[in-house]
């Protein structure tokens, strides 16, 4: 057995460390489209991560978790174990790329200096997005992880995997509320406050 309870010789790990370097090479386009100033392509980093993000969190929530839900534990096994390794660094990585872009877009469009209530406009972008980050870095990222690693180990407890998703659901349904939510905000700043 490795270092990971349950994974048998031979078979990769669930952490796939070389995916740091996509992390490393997205965060490195954001912080040259920051530091450039260009508004075209800071809002190509904003609307790219924001989108990826954003049809992932939704594809995720309202197709595959209904589908995970419904197969045995040896099929959800499979899925999950084999979607984890890629969703561990993507997830979080377009979280922070869509917000932070974001807020360096608002601040070169001036958007941050408008009065209220235009401002709220911007103010609940920023809301939304850190509720979604805090939900997806504090309780969504952490939860696939306890379920992938206890369906790896060679008989997963399934009251135990029951008990870690009972809430899991309904966060990933308001993500994909809140998404729609800032879609909305989103729409309302493109089109002029």
């Amino acid at each position: 057995m490795t270092a990971i309870e349950g994974i048998p010789e031979g078979r990769p790990g669930l952490i796939r460390w070389h995916y740091l370097w996509y992390v490393a090479a997205a965060l490195l386009v954001m912080l040259v489209a920051i530091a450039y100033g260009n508004v075209w392509f800071l809002n190509w980093v904003h609307v790219m991560s924001g989108v990826l993000w954003t049809g992932i969190d939704l594809f995720m929530g309202f197709v595959i978790g209904p589908i995970i839900r419904s197969v045995s534990i040896p099929v959800r096994k499979e899925i999950i174990t084999r979607l984890t390794p890629v969703t561990l660094f993507l997830m979080p990585t377009l979280s922070i790329l869509t917000g932070t872009a974001g807020w360096f877009l608002a601040v070169e469009l001036g958007f941050t200096a408008l009065p209220w209530p235009e401002f709220g406009w911007i103010a609940a972008a920023l809301v939304l997005v850190t509720l979604m980050t805090i939900q997806g870095l504090g309780y969504l990222l952490p939860t696939s992880l306890r379920v992938c690693f206890e369906l790896q180990k060679p008989q997963p407890d399934g009251a135990k995997i029951g008990r870690m998703m009972s809430r899991f659901y309904y966060v990933v349904a308001s993500q994909g509320l809140m998404q729609v939510a800032i879609i909305v905000v989103m729409a309302k700043l493109v089109t002029g406050i």
